[in-house]
């Protein structure tokens, strides 16, 4: 016997040489991004839950003895279906949309033995309450009222807090791992890992913050809690203190998708746009193993797509501006490196590819803001070749520098990051007039520090079959400045 949250007594039968000889049932369960992205922000909602939800289902007859079990008084078998058996909580779905069928989606989205009736308008509420209830008696189902909740404007369903703002996180998971001590052991790390996972995508970079925490479950190492894993662990707990609210998306807004790529690390987060503010839909994120970490960064960014457009299809299907990524593959073509992009069926079966060649032009900006140096710049590749593909990158450096020593930092990133792109011929422009006319040779490098960056940028210049640096003004350079502003945020 276990004793279940609310108290009470669920006894539990050892079925497992039994499942054995069961064979799996494919029914599929229902997305529960889906089921929560279909019930958040409607005006009235009500939770039900179902009165010994398996139990209410008979079993077949032939197969009541299979289920037999001991006892100190005597041997027993039970006539409806238990706890513990295979497949039971698949056939217990297949009943729930069989019976609501005509109403899923509309009045009420079910996941097992949890039921929400939805209602935008909350007059008509009442009403789909009605034929939910209809339902039920119809076919002799029982509802738990201690866990049922009628006309509310928030509530729990899977995990989440549904509000009419959007999806929130569970608090009281949230002060869970607020109120957790530090990690003692291996065990402890695997429980804090395991709870941040499932709060993650309330969590901007997630994957990135927990870093430090995750090299304490390598193997051959012993458990150590540095000071890094201590700063990485205050950082979770301010974040889930007060946890963002995701919004819904709009179907047929614009949604936007930001990349965030590192040497170890990829994040991205989905947004949309809800009067003039940029509200977030999700968050996810990923720690990168093995050979991944050898990625170019182009390639660690379509691995980022690849893994969001797995994620977030849910969320995404049904907007026309937002085109899921299916598969992305790097080849070779002619001496280029290539990213094969295969869309979703939000615009069609349209299918299209990209390609990252030479003739490339570059606009750079770097910034010197204080004690943080910062730069951002954008790629475009050659119509000739493609369709006007845009690459846009901001840094943030952590070394002090001046603003000379910033401008020679971000045309050096672009050159390295154009060799990578495997470009032949580069032409950048840049809003520095100094480091222009110091390339170009119109003008001597006479500071030792800038002496040294001008021989590593004429020598990385020397690498492509054509090289050329235009100076422009500064109010022509504005998206690359807007890029270097975004490195400060």
């Amino acid at each position: 016997m276990v004793r279940k949250p609310s108290g009470k007594w669920r006894m539990c039968t050892d079925y497992n040489d039994l499942n054995k000889a069961c064979l799996k049932d494919p029914y599929p369960l229902p997305s529960i991004d889906k089921l929560v992205d279909g019930v958040a922000g409607f005006a009235l909602l009500s939770f039900m839950d179902a009165y010994s939800s398996y139990n209410q289902i008979r079993m077949h007859t032939q197969d009541e003895e299979k289920t037999t079990f001991i006892t100190d008084a005597d041997a027993f078998y039970y006539k409806v279906m238990s706890f513990g058996l295979k497949n039971t909580g698949v056939t217990y779905q297949r009943l729930m949309d069989k019976i609501f069928m005509e109403v899923m989606g509309v009045d009420v989205e079910v996941y097992l033995d949890d039921m929400v009736v939805k209602s935008k308008e909350a007059g008509k509420h009442y009403d789909a309450l009605g034929r939910i209830f209809d339902i039920l008696r119809k076919h002799q189902l029982r509802l738990n009222l201690e866990k049922c909740s009628f006309g509310v404007h928030a509530g729990k369903f899977l995990g989440f807090m549904l509000t009419k703002r959007g999806i929130e996180a569970n608090l009281e998971k949230c002060r869970v791992v607020v109120d957790m001590r530090s990690p003692q052991s291996v065990r402890e790390v695997q429980q804090l890992m395991g709870r941040v996972t499932a709060l993650s995508q309330f969590i901007s970079r997630a994957a990135e913050m927990a870093l430090p925490i995750f090299g304490t479950l390598k193997k051959g190492r012993s458990f150590v809690w540095t000071p890094e894993c201590e700063e990485a662990f205050l950082r979770l707990k301010v974040m889930l203190a007060t946890p963002l609210v995701l919004t819904l998306p709009d179907p047929g807004n614009l949604l936007f998708l930001y990349i965030s790529v590192s040497d170890t690390t990829i994040s991205v987060v989905l947004v949309q746009e809800r009067e003039g503010e940029q509200r977030p839909v999700y968050f996810t994120s990923k720690v990168l193993q093995g050979v991944e970490r050898r990625y170019q960064k182009i390639e660690k960014a379509a691995l980022a797509l690849v893994i969001t457009s797995r994620r977030l299809r849910p969320r995404t299907n049904g907007s026309p501006h937002l085109s899921s990524i299916a598969q992305a593959r790097p080849g070779r073509e002619n001496g280029s490196l290539e990213y094969q992009v295969v869309k979703g069926s939000y615009e069609g079966t349209s299918s299209g590819r990209f390609y990252y060649r030479a003739d490339t032009r570059w606009y750079s900006d770097g910034r010197g803001r204080g004690m943080v140096p910062l730069s951002g710049w954008v790629i475009e590749s050659s119509r000739e070749w493609s369709q006007g593909v845009l690459v846009e990158q901001s840094l943030h450096f952590e070394f002090k520098a001046s603003n000379n020593q910033a401008e020679y930092e971000a045309l050096l990133a672009d050159m390295r990051l154009a060799r990578e792109l495997e470009a032949r011929r580069l032409v950048a422009k840049s809003d520095s007039r100094l480091v222009t006319a110091q390339v170009n040779g119109e003008y001597q490098a006479r500071d030792p520090q800038l002496t040294k960056y001008w021989e590593r940028a004429v020598k990385m210049a020397s690498t492509f079959e054509y090289f050329t640096l235009i100076h422009v003004p500064w109010d022509q350079n504005e998206l690359a400045d807007l890029l270097a502003k975004l490195a400060s945020t």
